[in-house]
């Protein structure tokens, strides 16, 4: 059997390691458009927890790691001249050059041809008996395929930039700055004792205000921003002391996330065209803000390998076992990312509403809850806690609201809806708390409006414009919104814009909540109440 992989790629080196481990009578050879020392971008960074299955099927990662990697536990996040730590964050960095040469090494030593500076389309591998697409979010060979995928692919609204630092971090850390054109926000991560990663985001008007929107994109590959370098260097320069930022092709870019139904193609219209099985990039990304997409692509290795190495005769079931046992686990983590994209996305937003204890609780209760964050750091969520209290005067759920006449004595409620689960009132608690009705329209004396979220963010635009409306009634606006349907991200989004940008309190009606994810909700200031159903 004989196997093409085009990319040299932390995936594609990996798959032919180890399906030359499990099968020395497989060919293999990868195709590498670049030289071997070529890379784009500065470092990878791995959490702790996940690395178990890949240090499993071979220690080359480890050894990277182990040796030349920077490790941490702490999260650190920097706001208003305040610095907040979370730990049982363990993580590792590497150099993405050193970890490349090592894996080329590893695959050469078992075997594998590794040519480089050498770039293949699909009729020149027509030789093959399969070609693993492992060329990145850029594929050539998917581009070559006449065949549906169903790829989704959706753009993010922020604005992202990669360089690398001589300052380094101690740890991952996030970096708030407001500049006279907006809120800049960097991703920080040590990946050896000289360098650390330095990704910056930032919305899309605050990057047309600061000019940044000059870089001619158009220039080939290779060549960065210098007019960016040299402002984020001066916004940033007492958080990094005075150090420089490198570049390696540092341009802006708006991040793609991408979604493949198939991962794979049996035949095409061509007869001679071979099996293609796609791995990484190629067919799914999820935001480098809940992990590592080498870490993706190389599990898809694992998996790719196993399922060719158990089934070499019949590639069609290898490939649809390929499929069912990494897909699960790259759409948990797509699904995971979406919410953490959505925060990059608001992050301004949240700089100027929050104080720096609840933006960083904010931030990293983002897609877990109050009692699992407890378990990481103790320490982090009760001085979290503590914020709220000395603020309020009591416990999140135990805080007492008012307004307009109507109050509740804690911010758990519980709520009647109709059968198909339209809210109608929140219940009084106590004899001495009345009903407050739910309504599409105004009523007389205190109410609260009913806004049904939208099951996707693009009807967002719509219900914030409702929102502004009855934001604009005067005396007669609801003492609060209470939110229910479309989805959690949703009906969170819809919350936010309420409370923050029309100042409406809202109530979140969420029919899965249980006392722990209310707190997080009203700890973070997602929403004021949460509604469970009666």
């Amino acid at each position: 059997m004989r196997v093409a992989v085009a990319g040299g790629g932390p995936g594609g080196l990996f798959f032919a390691t180890l399906i030359r481990r499990a099968d020395p009578s497989i060919e293999v050879t990868v195709f590498e458009r670049n030289r071997a020392d070529d890379t784009f971008g500065f470092g990878v960074v791995f959490s702790d927890r996940t690395l178990a299955g890949i240090h499993e099927a071979d220690p080359v990662l480890r050894e990277a790691l182990t040796e030349h990697g920077r490790h941490w536990d702490e999260i650190e996040v920097r706001l208003k001249g305040e610095r907040i730590r979370c730990g049982g964050n363990g993580m590792a960095a590497v150099v993405r050059r050193t970890l490349l040469a090592l894996m080329q090494a590893r695959a050469r030593d078992v075997g594998a041809d590794l040519r480089f500076s050498t770039e293949v389309t699909l009729d020149e591998l027509a030789d093959y008996d399969l070609v693993v697409a492992a060329d990145g979010a850029g594929s050539k060979i998917r581009e070559q395929l006449d065949a549906d995928l169903g790829v989704e692919v959706e753009i993010a609204t922020a604005k992202f930039i990669w360089f690398g630092t001589d300052y380094l971090f101690d740890g991952l850390t996030f970096v708030h700055e407001r500049s006279p054109d907006g809120v800049f926000a960097v991703h920080g991560y040590p990946i050896s004792d000289e360098v650390s990663t330095f990704i910056v985001e930032t919305d899309e008007a605050s990057w047309r205000r600061a000019g940044l929107d000059e870089f001619d994109v158009t220039q080939p590959p290779g060549t960065s921003d210098m007019i960016t370098k040299t402002y984020l260097e001066k916004l940033f320069a007492d958080q990094i002391d005075g150090k420089q930022l490198l570049t390696n092709n540092s341009r802006w870019g708006n991040f793609r996330t991408r979604r493949t139904r198939r991962w794979h193609t049996l035949r095409t219209g061509k007869a001679s065209t071979p099996p293609v099985a796609f791995l990484g990039d190629a067919v799914h990304t999820a935001h480098f803000s809940v992990g590592s997409g080498t870490k993706m692509a190389m599990e898809d290795a694992v998996a790719l390998s196993r399922a060719v190495a158990g089934s070499p005769s019949d590639l069609g079931a290898a490939l649809t076992a390929y499929e069912e046992a990494a897909q699960p686990s790259v759409r948990k983590i797509q699904n995971s990312a979406r919410p953490s994209l959505a925060w990059w996305e608001h992050f301004g937003r949240y700089h100027d509403e929050f104080e720096p204890w609840q933006f960083a609780y904010h931030f990293l209760s983002r897609s877990i809850t109050d009692a699992r964050l407890a378990k990481r750091d103790p320490a982090f969520v009760a001085a979290s806690h503590r914020g709220w209290v000395e603020e309020h005067g009591a416990e999140p759920l135990e805080t007492p609201f008012d307004r307009a006449g109507w109050s509740v004595p804690g911010r758990l409620v519980t709520v009647s809806a109709t059968a198909a689960g339209v809210p109608t009132a929140v219940l009084g608690s106590t004899e001495e708390t009345q009903t407050l009705p739910l309504a599409d329209e105004p009523q007389s004396g205190p109410w609260g409006a009913t806004i049904a979220a939208p099951d996707s963010e693009a009807g967002l635009p719509e219900v914030f414009a409702r929102l502004t409306d009855l934001a604009g009634l005067g005396t007669a606006a609801p003492v609060l919104v209470a939110v229910y349907g479309g989805t959690s991200l949703t009906r969170t989004l819809v919350c936010e814009q309420a409370r923050m940008h029309d100042r409406l309190p809202a109530l979140l009606v969420d029919p899965e909540s249980d006392r722990d994810r209310a707190l997080t909700t009203v700890l973070a200031g997602r929403a004021e109440l949460v509604g469970v159903p009666a």
